[in-house]
């Protein structure tokens, strides 16, 4: 009867750790390569700056966004946005720009400009 238990007791403790190990892997495979729902990463920027006065930047995103959002642009970082306002290409809707800049759409809606009082014009396409 107390051989029983012994085993008994032994299975468990080894099930236990069995569980404990593949709850540990799971949480460092999530962290290593899943995103948090509704938030988003950087993963590629490039600058090229060989015409002068002007900057052109090229970034790429990978976004975890919730049903009905699609990746966008809130305060000049990527972010999840309601799909309707890529839909509508009504881009200033997302609040693309920071705070003291003004957003006004390109003519042809093909993106949007963010525009300080300074003059400093930032001109962004989807």
């Amino acid at each position: 009867m107390q051989s029983g238990v012994k085993t008994l007791s032994a299975g468990g403790g080894a099930s236990l750790c069995c569980l404990l190990l593949l709850w540990l892997i799971y949480s460092h495979l999530l962290r290593e390569g899943q995103l948090a729902v509704g938030t988003c990463e950087i993963v590629m920027l490039n600058r090229d700056s060989s015409v002068p006065r002007r900057t052109i930047a090229r970034q790429t995103a990978r976004c975890a966004c919730r049903r009905g959002q699609i990746a966008g642009t809130t305060r000049a970082r990527p972010a999840c946005v309601d799909a309707r306002i890529v839909r509508s290409r009504q881009w200033c809707e997302m609040a693309p720009c920071l705070e003291g800049e003004v957003c006004s759409l390109l003519f042809n809606r093909s993106g949007w400009t963010c525009t300080r009082g300074s003059g400093r014009i930032k001109t962004v396409t989807v």
